[in-house]
């Protein structure tokens, strides 16, 4: 009986990798798109609650719902519809634009200022199992707290549910998601959500639950809330990379960094290795080379010293017998001093041959020699210094990146040695790294984008904030400018200056995108 119970436990610890929690930042990111949708009646110029629904973003002013929901609004011209959002902020009317009763779809238009971060829906197949995450405002938990009608004008977070993927199945003729994430009354039109806090489908209703059954939920499939959107000209986020948690993302870049330290350190021990070659051959080649120089320089030596005596021994012999003919011994004479003179002069030269044959440093001399002009070529063909200006695209890397919501496959820009980009956009060093931070106020997202010039990798990563954190970072950002591209102390200052907005955000970000860079063509 132990061995069984210890192989369940092997099997199910192989298994658990694929049932990964879902992210909580992600969760969370995705749960600021959501809204509480509210059926207004007005009476005595009082306004109360007749129902309320669950609503989520596609954009930053359309909420997606079921039609359920909004069946009353659509009946009675006198009643309105409240669009409550959830992460703060006042709450405001909508105005419904487009209803699908066939699948139990809504569009609904937020008529104020309210800008909602959209939610991104996930394009790649349904997977039959998994977990899933559903968010929503139901009744049940309103009544537990003890929410009066005034307290479901003021935004409250969603509740979040947790479940698994029970199948795809067509129902009321419409394709839905069978999950076991509970929902209840109010639930209805707020996103099922996949572990990346990626839409999934719309939770529209659930199974009777009698004697002790089971209980099943259903949510309307993106098949059917994709094309109702583009229908009606909506262009949604859709996102079909497979998804990852950044747990599994930082282990495959902790192997990649190891198994590139490790190649690192093998090139480097081949680098030793043939440059250990080359030295031993050139000092052999050196050893030899001076060895000849110096056996050809004595010999040489010694056949100018033979040559310069034996032409010595002719002039002697000349200026001999100069003494016994006078006219002719003048010509004798003179050729005897030539004869000394060239014998004087080859005694020079084989003395200078013999002085200046080669000594044994000449070696180490030759040895450096051959060394540099090996290095010279190697270094001819190694790519730019990384402390040049260079043009590169970056190609994204989707087996190393964490994409929640559409991202570019592809940029490029202009990087100098300073960290300034494009020739406007400085980036700051700090610890040794290269990165800028934008805080902008169009959405409620801040990106840290980074490069390595070194290794020509440029990343994104995206933190998806909600309303105060959001407030706060833009309150930091505020505190100081940027300085110009590659004024005194540029990067440096900047890397000073962004510290504090880096300081607020969360040690993991929701996205990270990973670009691989080379020259531009």
């Amino acid at each position: 009986m132990g061995r069984v119970l210890i192989l369940i436990a092997a099997m199910l610890a192989l298994l658990a990798p694929a049932f990964a929690r879902a992210e909580p930042a992600d969760i969370d990111a995705a749960a600021r798109g959501v809204v509480r949708v509210v059926i207004i009646g007005t009476e005595n110029g009082e306004l109360y609650p007749i129902s309320h629904g669950t609503g989520f973003a596609v954009t930053s002013d359309i909420i997606v719902t079921n039609a359920h929901v909004v069946r009353d609004a659509m009946r009675d011209e006198g009643l309105d519809i409240g669009i409550v959002p959830s992460g703060g902020g006042k709450a405001m009317y909508g105005q419904l634009i487009a209803v699908s009763p066939r699948n139990d779809l809504a569009l609904v238009r937020v008529t104020g200022d309210l800008r909602l971060p959209p939610l991104t829906l996930a394009g790649s197949e349904l997977q039959s199992s998994g977990e899933v995450v559903s968010v929503g405002y139901p009744m049940n938990v309103d009544r537990a707290q003890g929410l009066g009608n005034s307290d479901i004008f003021s935004s409250q977070p969603p509740v979040k549910s947790r479940g698994y993927i029970s199948g795809e199945r067509p129902s009321r003729q419409f394709d839905t998601i069978l999950h076991t994430a509970p929902i209840a009354r109010g639930n209805s039109g707020g996103p099922l959500l996949d572990q990346c806090g990626r839409v999934l489908g719309v939770n529209s209703f659930g199974s009777d639950s009698e004697a002790g059954d089971a209980e099943f939920f259903f949510a309307v499939s993106n098949r059917e809330l994709i094309p109702f959107l583009r229908a009606n000209g909506i262009a949604p986020q859709v996102n079909t990379a497979p998804c990852r948690s950044m747990a599994d993302l930082d282990a495959a870049e902790q192997a990649r960094l190891s198994r590139e330290q490790a190649e690192a350190r093998q090139s480097l021990a081949e680098r030793a290795e043939r440059t250990r070659e080359r030295r031993e051959r050139a000092l052999i080649e050196a050893q030899l080379g001076v060895t000849q120089d110096r056996e050809d320089r004595m010999a040489l030596a010694f056949v100018l010293t033979l040559a310069a005596f034996g032409i010595a021994l002719y002039g002697f012999s000349l200026r001999n017998r100069a003494g016994e003919d006078e006219d002719a011994g003048r010509i004798l004479r003179r050729k005897a001093n030539i004869a000394c003179a060239i014998a004087g002069f080859l005694t020079i030269v084989a003395i200078i041959a013999f002085v200046t044959r080669p000594g044994l440093d000449e070696v180490d001399r030759r040895v450096a020699a051959a060394m540099g002009e090996a290095d010279a070529a190697a270094a001819a063909g190694t790519p730019p210094s990384a402390a040049g200006r260079r043009s590169l695209t970056c190609t994204l890397l989707p087996d190393r990146s964490r994409m929640t919501s559409p991202q570019a496959s592809s940029v490029s820009f202009e990087w100098s040695g300073q960290g300034c980009v494009n020739g406007r956009t400085q980036y700051g060093q700090a610890s040794g790294t290269w990165s800028r931070v934008f805080v902008p106020n169009e959405e409620d997202a801040v990106s840290v984008n980074s490069f390595d010039p070194d290794r020509n990798i440029y990343r994104v990563e995206r933190f998806l904030l909600p309303r105060g954190a959001m407030q706060s970072a833009r309150e930091a950002r505020a505190k100081y400018r940027a300085p110009r591209c590659e004024t005194e102390n540029a990067s440096q200052r900047l890397g000073q200056m962004q510290s504090e907005v880096l300081s607020l955000l969360p040690q993991q970000a929701n996205e990270r995108l990973v670009y691989e860079c080379e020259a531009a063509t």
